[in-house]
């Protein structure tokens, strides 16, 4: 499956729910969800009764969006869970967690994980002081993630320096707001991710 390239918002009313696509607008009053909850489409305002199955797919849609990961990565993702001792739901949003883009987000030097990717992609940050350009490398504890020297003096991410202060960062994660690093301090558990997953049903999905 080709990765979305249309409307984000609609994917966000499909699921019912905010998944923080479009940084600021979805905290602001042009947030799509608050003006028209419905999910999009000509028969989008009825209501549907949902069977199990509807719900866990459901389930397994918002967490693959919310990450922006394509089908066959989550798959993928779910089966290293699967392997890992301890329960699957949350081995499985480690293994989401710890991916460099959503790293570069959470520690507030993107406004989205699109975006967060894209700057990856374009090599403006270094992983370990080393050249990394590949959004689901998956860091370990005690790895870094850094920007890249050239990259300091771009309005972007001087602005986003700025935003740092008030950012909320998670505990797994050590922040330099300064020379603007990240370092991993921990593998991230289930209460620090702040998103109401519920994960069991994923699992069951995919224990079909």
């Amino acid at each position: 499956m080709a990765r979305y390239t249309g409307p984000v918002c609609r994917l966000c009313r499909r699921e019912g729910t905010k998944l923080y696509l479009k940084g600021d607008r979805c905290i602001s009053s042009k947030c799509s969800v608050s003006k028209r909850s419905s999910a999009p489409g000509q028969h989008g305002a009825y209501r549907r009764k949902i069977g199990e199955y509807g719900r866990q797919l459901r389930e397994k849609q918002k967490a693959r969006r919310y990450y922006g990961v394509l089908e066959k990565q989550f798959k993928n993702y779910f089966e290293i869970a699967d392997r890992k001792e301890g329960m699957t739901g949350e081995n499985l949003l480690q293994q989401l967690e710890i991916r460099f883009d959503n790293i570069v987000y959470r520690m507030g030097m993107a406004q989205s994980r699109k975006e967060a990717r894209q700057l990856v992609r374009h090599g403006h940050f270094r992983i370990n002081d080393r050249k990394a350009n590949i959004p689901s490398i998956k860091l370990k504890v005690g790895d870094v993630v850094s920007l890249k020297e050239s990259s300091r003096d771009l309005v972007k991410f001087k602005e986003l320096a700025e935003d740092l202060k008030d950012r909320i960062i998670p505990k797994w994660l050590e922040v330099d707001k300064t020379n603007i690093t990240a370092k991993v301090l921990a593998l991230p558990t289930r209460e620090d991710i702040d998103f109401p997953f519920e994960e069991q049903l994923i699992v069951e999905l995919y224990s079909k």
